[in-house]
């Protein structure tokens, strides 16, 4: 890398030292040293003033190289992983290097060829840099904090570039995807708002079952599926898509889920935290997988609200249970997707708590169970997973499903491999279909007909794709876990 210069920054910049971090950049030009006039081409333009966009300071080191600062959390300096920007008015064959210099966590899957994600206004599909040309090391230069230095060549003049640290899932991407499927008018897909942010954003809760289950007086099997509680672990939001397009869809295995659970899904408990770019935090500094313990209603509007439901429905016990709690996360350091559980003195409890994760694995190639783990770490008592584990009755379980920003090693191989957006949305999938299994409903498969989708009473029919099962292979291949596998899991 390049001597870093010594000057100050140029005139107009308001980015002094490190510590000097308020807001995104915006538009902001990097001119050489000394140079006056209007930008060339070449004098690349920096922006993160876009939602989830964060980046809050470049420094030129040299004609090639760049510092580049992740904004830290509103509110809290403590957090400084997700980063989110464009780049404009390159030149063709332009070659630079972006060094991210100022990470609040030492271990990153950086080490083990994760590479941060790419696209331009002519290819918008997102793609990983190959990872030879990423490095990640301690820098002297920078307080020996980890930086993680990219090399890059521009090849098209008229594109604008944007680089994220995973793949982006904004608010607005998620107020669409919910505004597209309430148009379909399903009669076993239900949305309402729950409550509302500290800055006015949607707190969305859904509602998936038959109408049946839902008539007064009916017994509710209650699954409960909360995400982006962290609004930079993206991931979560494409787990949490690939479990409602499934239970909504015509499949099979969905229609049995419907009849027989209820499954409540707030997919965006930090819709503030999104929105801003934060990788952990809500508008106000709070880590709000902390607060599971006394949430406020001003601080804490989301989670006070989704709280207040969940103790609503464990007070109504005659009507429901609460049988599953599932928060779902993206993790920084680890491969694969695995869970976090509860450790309970009923040794019964205990065990019965593997079963889904058990059952899970064997449905999903990129699920580890040796990687899942049940603990009691006093720094986790404020999360979801281990106020409600504490709460809840010995018949429901929580736990955290975290997935990894990066990618899942197949068993028997040792060869990583990266996720994408679909990768993640069938691990969504497959966990939707894995309490097929854990319920032993598989023999009602066979007992479904495909029928055409029923509407609300007065709705008018839309025409859409509906998911469609392949045949009887596709249905045996959705029955890969029958009661028989679990000879070896205590029921």
């Amino acid at each position: 890398m390049a001597e870093r210069s010594q000057t100050a920054p140029e005139a107009g910049s308001d980015m002094g030292n490190d510590d000097a971090i308020g807001g995104n950049v915006s538009k902001y030009v990097v001119l050489p040293t000394g140079y006056c006039g209007q930008p060339k081409k070449g004098h690349l333009i920096f922006d993160a003033c876009f939602e989830s966009g964060n980046l809050g300071r470049v420094d030129q080191v040299s004609e090639f190289e760049y510092d580049l600062f992740i904004r830290p959390d509103t509110c809290n300096p403590r957090f400084r992983v997700w980063f989110n920007f464009t780049v404009e008015n390159v030149k063709e064959s332009q070659r630079v290097i972006f060094n991210i210099v100022n990470f609040s966590k030492t271990k990153s899957l950086y080490r083990d060829g994760m590479a941060p994600m790419v696209k331009s206004t002519s290819r918008p599909k997102w793609q990983r840099l190959p990872p030879k040309n990423v490095y990640y090391y301690r820098c002297p230069d920078h307080r020996k904090n980890y930086v993680m230095s990219f090399a890059f060549c521009f090849d098209r003049e008229e594109d604008t570039y944007q680089f994220a640290y995973c793949y982006p899932y904004t608010y607005t991407r998620f107020q669409h995807y919910l505004d597209s499927l309430q148009k379909r008018n399903m009669d076993y897909f239900f949305r309402e708002q729950l409550g509302q942010s500290v800055q006015q954003r949607q707190l969305d809760l859904l509602t998936i079952t038959s109408p049946d289950n839902l008539r007064e007086g009916a017994e509710q099997k209650v699954v409960f599926i909360t995400g982006r509680v962290h609004p930079g672990e993206t991931p979560s939001s494409f787990v949490c898509q690939g479990i409602i397009d499934f239970l909504i869809s015509q499949h099979p295995i969905a229609r049995v889920l419907r009849e027989h659970l209820v499954f409540k899904i707030a997919p965006m408990l930090n819709p503030d935290g999104v929105y801003l770019g934060n990788y952990r935090c809500s508008l106000m500094g709070f880590d709000l997988n902390r607060h599971w313990l006394d949430p406020s209603p001003w601080a804490h509007p989301t989670l006070h609200g989704v709280k207040q439901l969940i103790i609503q429905m464990y007070n109504d016990p005659q009507k429901t249970s609460l049988e599953f709690y599932i928060d779902i996360h993206a993790h920084s350091t680890m491969m694969n997707g695995f869970m976090y559980g509860n450790i309970f003195e009923d040794e019964e409890r205990f065990q019965r708590q593997a079963v889904f994760p058990k059952l899970l694995c064997q449905n999903a190639e990129d699920f580890s169970y040796s990687s899942t783990s049940f603990n009691r770490d006093a720094v986790k008592a404020g999360t979801g997973r281990r106020f409600l584990g504490g709460l809840l009755d010995h018949t429901s379980y929580c736990y955290t499903l975290e997935v990894s920003f990066y990618s899942y090693i197949i068993g028997g191989t040792t060869a990583a491999v990266p996720y994408t957006e679909e990768a993640y949305m069938k691990l969504g999938r497959n966990v939707a279909r894995t309490f097929l299994d854990y319920y032993r409903l598989n023999p009602m498969v066979e007992k479904v007909a495909i029928p055409m989708p029923r509407l609300r009473p007065g709705a008018e029919p839309e025409a859409s794709r509906e998911m469609r099962p392949a045949g009887d292979s596709a249905n045996l291949a959705y029955r890969r876990c029958n009661a028989a596998d679990l000879i070896n899991i205590t029921v």
